[in-house]
């Protein structure tokens, strides 16, 4: 726990001097958001149709957006290899690498989501469960989004690469996400939705810190 603790704090002091990790997902996210509404016209009724997958796509591609760069530096100076041959601490290094990428992508998000809610006009139901998606999904994001960067951390072009893994993984994640806001938005039942978002959280916080970490051993190795 020690060693978890000072690792969390590494990662976030690293954040807090390299900001353009944490600001440019969280300003291309506001950026989409602001522009459809210039594109297609600021009548209330299309923005709030097209507002739950509008949000969700943002959403992910501004989380994968920040995910490219996790590991390059740590494997450049060997900081990685050092925890894979020292066979310690590497899953305290991955967990404290999937928190503080969600303290700096997808906690931003959840407190933007007022802004959202007035940019596209959702009501204070669809914005309650916007709140409610976004902090059972973006941890999903963040889990992914560190798979992929683990998987390509070796590759010179890894951003594209990464992207055409991990986006399909995505989908169901985008399917239930914005479905649940369709249905708060046309007051039927979402909390069927909800429990699959759940679901989905669980069972990728039990099994993607573990493939990380095999991913790291694997790239060094």
């Amino acid at each position: 726990m020690v060693m978890w603790l000072a690792l969390v704090k590494r990662e976030l002091q690293l954040l807090g001097r390299q900001k353009a990790d944490w600001l440019n997902p969280l300003v291309f996210f506001l950026l989409v958001l602001s522009l459809f509404p210039l594109g297609i016209g600021p009548e209330p009724g299309m923005l709030k149709q097209i507002a739950p997958g509008l949000v969700w796509i943002a959403a992910l591609l501004s989380v994968l957006l920040s995910a490219e760069r996790l590991f390059k530096d740590d494997y450049r100076y060997g900081v990685i290899e050092q925890l894979v041959a020292g066979r310690q601490g590497l899953f305290s290094y991955v967990t404290a690498k999937i928190c503080c990428h969600w303290l700096s992508t997808g906690v931003p998000l959840i407190l933007v989501s007022p802004l959202i809610a007035v940019l596209l006009g959702l009501d204070w139901q669809s914005w309650q469960v916007l709140v409610v998606t976004l902090i059972l999904g973006t941890p999903v994001l963040s889990l992914l989004s560190v798979l992929g960067a683990a998987l390509t951390m070796a590759a010179d072009k890894g951003g594209i690469l990464q992207a055409l893994i991990i986006l399909p993984l995505y989908i169901p994640l985008l399917i239930f996400a914005s479905g649940a806001m369709e249905a708060a938005a046309t007051a039927l039942p979402y909390t069927g939705q909800l429990a699959v978002l759940l679901a989905f959280l669980l069972f990728a916080l039990a099994l993607v810190p573990l493939a990380v970490r095999q991913a790291l051993r694997m790239n060094v190795g």
